[in-house]
């Protein structure tokens, strides 16, 4: 008798785990997603908007759709302490495109594959941070965490994600 409601337990505990792993996975649904992030700058930081490197910290955001092209407009980007970049303005990925989101001041450009924060102070941290991806809906399109030690063996500031 012990045997058979151990299975039941386990049986239930399997099920139970099938049916949680596609709802995580949904939460997780986008076509967009993180595919790198430049975390340090190379050279010594400086964070002037005249002659300072922050332009040279970036976040490359990637279209992994294979039919839809995605409006940028209303995603939210936020590191581990609150620091946020919302992408006010229209900016489309056709299937398999990318942008990179710069620090710094500049111009937005569709054709360039850039976006600028339009602030010059760094949002990464060079030792680890958490890089977290928001849909307009508010919903996570995608999260990442990293440690300067554990991610990025080469130690150049540049970690790749969903190759």
């Amino acid at each position: 008798m012990r045997k058979r409601h151990a299975l039941a337990v386990v049986s239930a505990g399997i099920c139970g785990l099938v049916t949680a792993a596609p709802a995580q996975a949904a939460e997780y649904s986008s076509a967009l997603k993180i595919k790198a992030i430049q975390y340090d700058a190379p050279g010594r930081d400086s964070n002037r908007c005249s002659g300072g490197n922050t332009k040279d910290e970036y976040l490359v955001i990637k279209n992994y759709s294979r039919t839809a092209t995605v409006n940028l407009k209303g995603y939210v980007v936020k590191d581990a302490t609150g620091n946020r970049f919302a992408f006010t303005a229209n900016h489309h990925l056709q299937p398999g495109d990318f942008v990179r989101l710069r620090g710094g001041r500049g111009t937005d450009s569709d054709a360039g594959n850039v976006v600028y924060r339009q602030n010059c102070n760094f949002i990464w941290n060079n030792d680890k941070d958490t890089i977290y991806f928001y849909k307009p809906s508010g919903a996570r399109a995608d999260v990442h965490s990293y440690t300067k030690s554990a991610n990025d063996r080469d130690g150049n500031g540049y970690i790749t994600y969903h190759g």
